[in-house]
């Protein structure tokens, strides 16, 4: 018992050292400011008009000719750029121009169950207002931006943050007027009404960072925990 209460004193004092989030910036290119980011142009928003193919969230309507069950089937590209299609299952279409998806659901299809399929790929919409969230958070991706945004909205888009996050330790990147920007925010104070919650925008990256003294605690009582279960043992077989 005496080792564990040690081994948590020394946790907490190690969370001084660890508590502060560390430095950014430094990539070559980004510059770091202080405060709320101001708001990208259209441009940033929209970005270049050249095709990168298939992305996540864009919908598609796939054909297959001479088979009314498989027509005018509207799908949508998940998060991880996959989509699931009658017959075939999962496809993984991400970075596919349309001509390429049809050919990977021809290849399904052939043989097994279509003699000589005929599809066509149409992208009906391209999902171009999305924002990253990344970290510490339960469910890290690429998610929609529908109407406005904010940071609060989100990290609760995907589900929160984890045991182990920092919320006084999360950078969002924007790109404003083709300048690549960062800034720190602080989690636990927007939550409390100390500053407001700031807007985030299409195509800026969310990344909460880790509290590195609760992981090191969790840690070192997870290892005093299996030095004590022994000695539990030892008694008990002694009594």
């Amino acid at each position: 018992m005496r080792l564990i209460l040690l081994l948590a004193v020394a946790a907490f004092g190690l969370a001084g050292c660890a508590g502060k989030p560390q430095p950014i910036g430094g990539a070559p290119g980004l510059q770091v400011m202080q405060g709320e980011l101001p708001p990208p142009t259209q441009a940033d928003v929209i970005g270049p008009t050249v095709s990168y193919g298939v992305g996540p969230f864009d919908t598609l309507t796939i054909d297959v000719f001479g088979i009314p069950e498989l027509s005018n089937r509207e799908v949508r590209v998940d998060a991880n750029g996959r989509i699931e299609f009658p017959l075939v299952g999962t496809l993984d279409v991400a970075g596919l121009q349309a001509r390429e998806v049809s050919a990977l659901i021809e290849s399904r299809l052939r043989g097994q169950f279509v003699r000589d399929p005929d599809v066509t790929t149409t992208v009906d919409d391209t999902a171009t207002r999305s924002v990253v969230v990344y970290g510490e958070v339960n469910q890290p991706g690429v998610y929609p931006i529908q109407g406005q945004s904010s940071l609060l909205k989100s990290v609760a888009t995907a589900r929160g943050l984890t045991d182990f996050a920092d919320s006084q330790d999360v950078v969002v990147f924007r790109t404003v007027n083709g300048q690549r920007l960062a800034t720190l925010y602080n989690l636990q104070a927007i939550s409390r009404g100390l500053y407001s919650d700031p807007a985030i925008y299409p195509n800026d990256t969310v990344v909460v960072g880790e509290s590195r003294s609760r992981r090191m605690f969790d840690n070192l009582v997870g290892a005093a925990a299996l030095i004590a279960t022994p000695i539990t043992i030892l008694l008990q077989q002694t009594l």
